[in-house]
């Protein structure tokens, strides 16, 4: 019976993994935990229906105060159980207009802080309970375009990494519907071990290995 912590779940990916991991038999998901930064009508009605096993936490990850008062509250909250499974799940992906001359440098640090920085917060915060857990897995939610080999791929579009899931940051015109790519990485995520530690992966979407274009979903593992 997993406890799963899923942080950014007040829409997107977050909240759709939460809804389909809490859909799941209580024998294998028994507790999903969700964090959220603002208000979300749809993490509280899932809340609300789940007859307990999901609990939503405010939290801002990329403040280090409210990432220590998130870790005490959860302690207190879980009574001596752990955490099997982080799911670091925070990002944003800033447009700069104007190539690079126009990037602001404290646009770049915040967005490094949030895609990158929060993730080593809330590790770190959880590693306690991720002790006392079961699982002692952590997953990284990240894009392609964190390959540098896949870098190349990409230099035609405008907005690479929305080329995927149909979320309110992948716009109506990604690859995939959010149900489909969220379960297939539902489905990654609860099946690695240990030799998957420190590895990026693909998600696999059945018909979707061999696609034309940039995007393919063949569950391969992608270079760093």
């Amino acid at each position: 019976m997993s406890t799963i912590l899923i942080t950014g779940g007040g829409r997107g990916i977050g909240y759709e993994l939460a809804k389909q991991l809490v859909r799941l038999p209580v024998s294998e998901v028994a507790l999903v935990l969700v964090t959220a930064r603002g208000p979300s009508k749809l993490l509280d009605g899932l809340v609300a229906a789940s007859a307990g096993r999901v609990l939503r936490f405010h939290c801002e990850a990329t403040d280090q105060q409210s990432v220590e008062a998130f870790a005490a509250e959860l302690d207190t909250k879980l009574a001596g159980r752990g955490v099997d499974i982080l799911v670091n799940n925070i990002g944003v992906m800033p447009i700069t207009e104007g190539g690079m001359h126009a990037l602001d440098a404290a646009e770049l640090l915040s967005t490094f802080d949030i895609n990158v920085v929060s993730a080593h917060r809330m590790t770190v915060a959880m590693i306690p309970l991720l002790q006392k857990g079961s699982g002692k897995k952590i997953a990284n939610v990240s894009t392609p375009l964190g390959s540098i080999e896949y870098a190349s791929r990409y230099t035609w579009l405008s907005t690479p990494a929305y080329k995927w899931l149909k979320t309110d940051m992948g716009s109506k015109d990604a690859d995939l519907d959010v149900d489909t790519g969220v379960n297939a990485l539902k489905n990654l995520i609860l099946s690695t071990k240990e030799d998957a530690n420190g590895k990026f992966f693909n998600i696999h979407v059945p018909g979707w290995e061999d696609a034309k274009g940039p995007n393919q979903y063949n569950g391969a593992e992608i270079p760093w």
